[in-house]
């Protein structure tokens, strides 16, 4: 990148997000409007929310994404990028269209988002689309001036969030009995999700037997399970596995699910697990509940231990990244060649959604594609 770190044209980065709740109170309606539309009563939220209800009905990804802007305005400021970092989720406060309608009155009219989802798929990346989208509707609704939006890639492969999952794996395989240690496998999870919907995840290309989603977690589990065995001389077995599954029960989502790998391991004589969230940015709730609380009974009561390594969270490294990101996006959209960083066999994601990129389930107007009617 330059010496000179230059942004433009943005004048903004949105930090989007999917929130939680900030309080016992908080559950339900939060649970409301992450289920918005689906008919689901509230006695089934509430048995739902007992997951939140376990940490105090708080939500830790609030301040994970605190932790995140933190780290993301020191490390601008240390370099000289004068970009602000601005904050709106999906379903609880700070709403999105609060944050962009502060936005537009602060004089912002280019504004660069970093979701925190790396991968693609329609829940990771179109959906955040969509919502950005009906914020826009809102404040032309109110008469503002609307900004142009644009949407950093997909950042899976980049060194900056390969680099600490790495770091947190090595120390969870040399927190395990040294008696373990080295028969220990690893099990890289990551969220499920329809087969449906990962068959169509990532531009249409791509779609196909799991789609980008599963290659990409794929890539970046073999990208990791390569640097671990270099720093540690052992080749240890993996897998790619899945949680967090919700909806009918009749509808295929991705497996093995976490806790049938856990007990497949354990039949077949494995010594130790180690469970890699690669899927996850930080140690939010389906973290503590699926794989710290839920997987972890479950190896317990098969007497196999494991171990839990760290997300990326607001590492340094990964702050770093995001600057790279956002200043090699500003020299392409400057019309200068950048090379964009990337890892693995899959290269750099695209910049810009193309048309049938995660597919709506519905049709509904996305902002930051090809497809935008915000262009």
């Amino acid at each position: 990148m330059p010496d000179v770190l230059d942004a433009t044209p943005y004048d903004a980065l949105l930090l989007l997000s999917f929130g939680g709740p900030e309080g016992p109170d908080d559950v339900v309606p939060f649970l409301e409007n992450v289920t918005r539309g689906r008919g689901i009563p509230t006695e089934r939220l509430k048995e739902v929310g007992q997951h939140y209800f376990l940490f105090g009905g708080v939500s830790p990804i609030n301040d994970q994404n605190r932790a995140l802007l933190d780290a993301l305005r020191g490390d601008f400021a240390e370099h000289g990028l004068e970009l602000p970092v601005y904050w709106g989720n999906r379903n609880w406060a700070p709403y999105l269209t609060d944050t962009l309608r502060e936005m537009v009155r602060d004089g912002r009219r280019r504004i660069l988002v970093l979701a925190t989802s790396a991968y693609a798929s329609y829940s990771g990346c179109r959906q955040y689309r969509e919502n950005l989208a009906d914020a826009l509707a809102t404040l032309q609704e109110e008469g503002l001036e609307l900004p142009k939006i644009d949407k950093l890639r997909h950042y899976f492969n980049h060194p900056g969030f390969i680099e600490p999952m790495v770091d947190g794996l090595v120390r969870s395989l040399n927190d395990l009995p040294e008696d373990v240690r080295d028969g220990a496998h690893i099990a890289f999870s990551t969220h499920s999700i329809p087969t449906s919907a990962a068959d169509t995840s990532g531009p249409l290309p791509e779609h196909g037997d799991g789609g980008a989603y599963v290659q990409q977690h794929l890539d970046v589990a073999q990208l990791i399970a390569d640097a671990v065995r270099e720093r540690t001389g052992v080749d240890r077995p993996w897998q790619l596995v899945y949680q967090s599954r919700s909806g009918a029960p009749h509808i295929p989502w991705l497996e093995p699910d976490i806790c049938d790998h856990l007990e497949e391991r354990h039949a077949a004589g494995v010594p130790a697990v180690v469970m890699a969230p690669i899927g996850f940015v930080s140690d939010h709730m389906e973290v503590l509940y699926d794989l710290d609380t839920e997987a972890t009974a479950k190896a317990a009561e098969l007497g196999l231990p494991v171990r839990r390594s760290a997300t990326v969270g607001a590492d340094p490294r990964f702050a770093a990244a995001i600057r790279d990101m956002i200043l090699e996006r500003a020299a392409a959209e400057q019309g200068r060649s950048v090379q964009p960083c990337a890892l693995g066999a899959l290269g750099a994601s695209h910049n810009v959604c193309p048309v049938g990129c995660c597919p709506a389930r519905a049709a509904r107007p996305a902002a930051a594609g090809v497809d935008s009617p915000y262009a």
